[in-house]
């Protein structure tokens, strides 16, 4: 899908869509809901899980990094209109702080978006703070 000047934003209902028909179930698992979507990105929220929590109850990087990952085709989507085929070209986190027992809002914006390539900035806090727990980068080759 090519975005126009005239097509319509995205709603969150479609983002969920999107998020249902394009991942692997195991992505899926993770329970990532759309919080908001924008012509610029997306927040999602990561719910907590204990099946997600690593040894001394933090929450995994495997799991932040997938979420992260996601996210970030979710704001490409946003900035698009809607789905467009894409893969992950460098996604690189950070980790600042753990995050136990609370949720994890994700906030994805692309910071450059081209014909071929977007780029990305996400930072996840833990619900009802504004301290990043992790903050990740990405870079999205735009196949269609």
């Amino acid at each position: 899908m090519t975005l126009t000047p005239d097509a319509a934003a995205l709603t969150p209902a479609a983002a969920e869509k999107i998020l249902a028909d394009n991942f692997a179930p195991w992505v899926l698992d993770l329970g990532l809901t759309i919080e908001s979507v924008d012509g610029s990105g997306a927040v999602l929220r990561l719910p907590w899980s204990d099946r997600l929590a690593r040894e001394g109850g933090g929450l995994s990087g495997q799991a932040l990094m997938a979420a992260a990952d996601t996210a970030t085709v979710i704001a490409v989507a946003a900035a698009r209109g809607g789905f467009v085929p894409m893969t992950t070209v460098q996604q690189s986190i950070t980790f600042q702080r753990a995050v136990v027992g609370s949720d994890v809002l994700l906030r994805a914006r692309l910071t450059k978006s081209g014909k071929r390539m977007a780029f990305a900035d996400i930072t996840m806090t833990a619900d009802g703070t504004e301290e990043i727990a992790a903050h990740a980068t990405a870079v999205y080759a735009l196949l269609g």
